[in-house]
């Protein structure tokens, strides 16, 4: 593969929306309070700009009587690098309306992380690369990006930090999904194993008696499935487990569901207290 070949593949998946599907809750519509297109001496007319232009402003963002301006490059190095952005010819394409929202919204965030008095240290940022990203190796996930270390530390930093406060307005720990049960080899999902016995009786919980072998609650979601199922804690199938599995992803997708309304509700409420003026002809 080329150089060239090279930087187009890492411009297909840029850096910060890898960051943004590890975090869910952070896809959420927006609510500006006010919204405009156009404003004189920015990028109004152009849908290319040259390296010394990349300080144009090409965003405005007013928030809690605060004016901030946002250019071309801070757009663009909010999701990617100079060198994986810039085309063929040498040029940049202006960052599209959505680019200079997503930096008005990280701003705020950031904002909103000030005054919750939340930060990161280096090893937070380290767990939560390795969390989202598989690796703690910022200098290996910078080449994979085609991005600087010090652009990777400062994204993945931000990207914790939210994570920090989304923490903080769920007030609850992280919720984990559930693991699905493992399909049988044979296909035969009626045939009763130890590892599926064990799998239902490890999402059970308190709703289950270990010492007695059966119920201890009767007015559980667990037992509302599968009353009327026979198994035991080495003997189940796999319609059984996945019956059981069933009734912890729905629970997993009610709490999931809950927690970012919430979260949702704490970041729109914020959102709809700023105005931004946008100034690109790309969509």
């Amino acid at each position: 593969m080329d150089n060239q070949k090279a930087v187009n593949a890492v411009k297909t998946v840029p850096f910060w929306t890898v960051l943004v599907v590890a975090i869910v809750a952070l896809a959420i519509g927006w609510a500006i309070g006010r919204f405009f297109f156009g404003s004189a001496g920015s990028a109004n007319g152009k849908i290319t700009l040259k390296e010394n232009e990349l300080d144009t402003t090409i965003g405005t963002l007013t928030y809690k009587n605060k004016t901030e301006k946002i250019t071309a490059r801070e757009a663009i190095e909010a999701a990617t690098s100079l060198k994986a952005a810039k085309n063929k010819d040498g040029v940049y394409t202006v960052p599209g309306a959505d680019k200079v929202l997503a930096v008005a919204r990280n701003k705020i965030l950031a904002q909103a992380c000030d005054e919750a008095k939340i930060n990161v240290t280096d090893e937070d940022i380290q767990q939560y690369a390795e969390k989202t990203l598989k690796t703690k190796d910022l200098k290996q996930i910078a080449s994979k990006y085609s991005m600087t270390e010090e652009q990777v530390k400062k994204l993945i930093g931000q990207s914790a930090r939210v994570k920090k406060l989304y923490n903080s307005v769920v007030k609850t720990a992280d919720v984990q999904a559930p693991a699905a049960p493992n399909k049988p080899k044979d296909g035969n999902n009626d045939a009763a194993t130890e590892e599926y016995g064990k799998y239902i009786i490890g999402l059970l919980g308190d709703e289950w008696d270990a010492n007695k072998g059966t119920w201890a609650k009767t007015d559980g979601k667990y037992y509302k499935a599968l009353k009327d199922q026979k198994f035991t804690a080495t003997s189940a199938s796999y319609a059984q487990a996945q019956a059981a599995y069933y009734v912890a992803y729905q629970e997993y997708s009610s709490k999931m569901g809950d927690a970012n309304a919430k979260w949702s509700k704490f970041v729109n409420e914020r959102l709809s207290q700023a105005s931004i003026q946008i100034s690109t002809l790309v969509s």
